[in-house]
């Protein structure tokens, strides 16, 4: 089973800015995930997005903001044309030196723990500023690298994250300013590549504390102040992504499924999944089968 990483080198830390379309590529695209940011704007037709627990059908004008290590994918359900803007960038470039702004990745962690988290922008929640044409001159940018390119694209980004965070603030959404260590996050990022790599196996959460040099119970607390859930919780979830990905995308019969993933039979995966999914694996495949 393929890990569900989208590889790409954090300590580099590129822009990446493009249109997908069918020219360019094809759909639909499996769930995987990524350190970075991914901004997805809809110009022509329409996809769905999945994130996390979530779907969101995207139309022209509408804009998803993924957030990083959330797993997500997109497709299409009538096969007609498509095109739509894609800008994928590192939060650790963003500069947010005010003590009383929140730290972006952990903000979007608390964001994702809501019931529907309120990540679809339409230019209208931008009204001084065209979204679009925001988005283009991005593109435009990566692709011509002029003189301070760099700079200047993580100064636009930096203007549109703060406009994101004012959004929610003004939904009410408390911004969390609780600092969190680089080595802390380092290191649960690691365990996080651990756990997508291994997730068929039997995974030991005290030994995952032990990768990180910590204690079971501070572990446990930095894990969940991340990701909102526990470890056990995480690793069903990683476990369950992967089966969808089998379920949508393959002809596996759900024995084989269960074992490529990680679960203990069957009926274990079918309990899991009918729990996330509120359908069976066998009803899930008829609903959505895209071969």
């Amino acid at each position: 089973m393929s890990d569900l990483f989208e590889y790409s080198d954090r300590m580099t830390s590129p822009v990446e800015a493009f249109y997908c379309n069918k020219n360019t590529m094809s759909l639909p695209v499996e769930n995987h995930w990524h350190y970075f940011v991914e901004l997805l704007y809809m110009i022509e037709g329409n996809v769905f997005i999945t994130c996390n627990e979530n779907t969101y059908h995207l139309t022209p004008g509408m804009m998803i903001m993924i957030p990083p290590q959330a797993i997500h994918s997109v497709y299409s359900e009538d096969g007609q044309d498509f095109n739509y803007s894609c800008i994928k960038f590192n939060t650790n470039r963003i500069q947010m030196i005010e003590g009383y702004l929140p730290n972006l990745n952990i903000q979007f962690h608390e964001i994702l723990q809501m019931q529907n988290p309120p990540l679809i922008f339409t230019e209208d929640s931008f009204p001084d500023i065209g979204l679009q044409s925001t988005l283009d001159n991005l593109i435009n940018e990566v692709r011509q690298k002029n003189y301070g390119y760099n700079t200047y694209i993580y100064s636009i980004l930096s203007s549109l994250m703060l406009r994101i965070l004012r959004i929610w603030y003004d939904m009410g959404i408390p911004m969390n300013t609780e600092p969190l260590t680089d080595t802390d996050t380092y290191a649960i990022q690691d365990v996080i590549l651990y756990i997508d790599k291994h997730s068929n196996e039997n995974i030991n959460i005290p030994q995952l504390a032990s990768m990180c040099n910590m204690s079971y119970s501070y572990f446990a607390k930095v894990f969940h102040r991340q990701f909102g859930q526990s470890c056990k919780q995480y690793i069903e979830f990683i476990r369950l992504s992967k089966a969808e990905n089998l379920i949508l995308f393959t002809d596996y019969d759900l024995t084989t499924i269960a074992e490529e993933t990680g679960f203990a039979d069957c009926s274990h995966l079918i309990r899991c999944f009918k729990k996330r999914f509120s359908l069976t694996p066998k009803q899930y495949r008829l609903q959505h089968r895209t071969i």
